[in-house]
């Protein structure tokens, strides 16, 4: 399938690992020019090398902490000067502290719509001006599931999360006219570096791949996803293919919202024991 990226300027905020970087390797694939950003200079050496492995088009990358909006306004302005436009944003970022509502100030909610929130709204405003020029654009921002479903311990992600959900679908009906689309990826649990080492400090010395395995175990799929499943439902929301996809949130969960609460007592029961 023809995805209508080649030649297209994409712009991925935290692509340096996790599903940035699969993001950033799907758009390289499908033809192109792809510029990252993130903050660790190591990390994001390692990404340019991988992107470059299988980009046909030009790769860049740049350390730049987006939570500077001046920064952050600078990188995308430099992208589109150096590479000639740009066509699509995609902004993943880093995950506040888990805990439940009340164990936290109101400066720990605030530290959490400076750190996931305003940094997406922030690029998204920085790189509209050259979509529009361009006649066509794709913003995507990477979520999570607790944009649509409650998770009482992760209260500051589903805070920020929702928040930018009804930004992106405000924005989709601002810059519909422009031929632009605004979506947000709600992933479920990822196998990322950061799972990984909540997984290998979970499990003390323990199986690891065994505790991976449990933490995919809720959804229906019955295991973890994999960053290139996430990146390309990505993939698809760039692509001329998704052209009237606009202002939706997709849950890429492997159908955990669907299985309800973790109930291990009632598996295998009957559907009618306790009707």
């Amino acid at each position: 399938m023809d995805l209508g990226l080649e030649g297209r300027v994409a712009l991925v905020a935290g692509g340096s690992s996790g599903i940035g970087l699969a993001c950033a390797k799907e758009f390289a694939a499908e033809g192109a020019h792809v510029a990252i950003c993130g903050r660790d200079p190591d990390r994001l050496a390692a990404a340019e090398r991988e992107l470059a492995g299988v980009a046909t088009g030009r790769v860049s990358a740049t350390a730049v902490d987006v939570t500077d909006a001046d920064a952050a306004r600078r990188w995308v302005d430099g992208v589109a000067a150096d590479l000639g436009g740009a066509h699509v944003l995609l902004a993943s970022g880093g995950s506040p502290p888990v805990g439940p509502a009340a164990l936290f100030e109101a400066a720990d909610y605030r530290a959490a719509v400076d750190r996931v929130l305003l940094p997406a709204v922030g690029l998204a405003l920085a790189a509209l001006p050259h979509l529009r020029a361009a006649g066509w654009g794709r913003l995507i921002f990477v979520a999570s599931e607790t944009a649509a479903v409650p998770i009482a311990p992760l209260v500051l992600s589903g805070m920020t999360r929702a928040a930018l959900v009804r930004f992106a679908q405000g924005l989709a009906v601002d810059v519909a006219c422009d031929q632009i689309t605004v979506n947000v990826l709600a992933p479920g649990s990822v196998r990322t570096p950061p799972m990984e080492r909540a997984a290998a400090r979970l499990a003390g010395d323990g199986d690891v791949e065994k505790q991976l395995a449990a933490m995919g175990h809720h959804s229906a799929l019955g295991r973890l996803a994999r960053p290139e499943e996430v990146a390309a439902v990505a993939a698809f929301l760039a692509s001329e293919r998704a052209s009237f996809v606009t202002a939706g949130l997709h849950l890429v969960d492997g159908g955990a919202s669907a299985t309800g609460p973790d109930l291990p007592h009632l598996t295998g029961v009957r559907r009618d024991t306790y009707a």
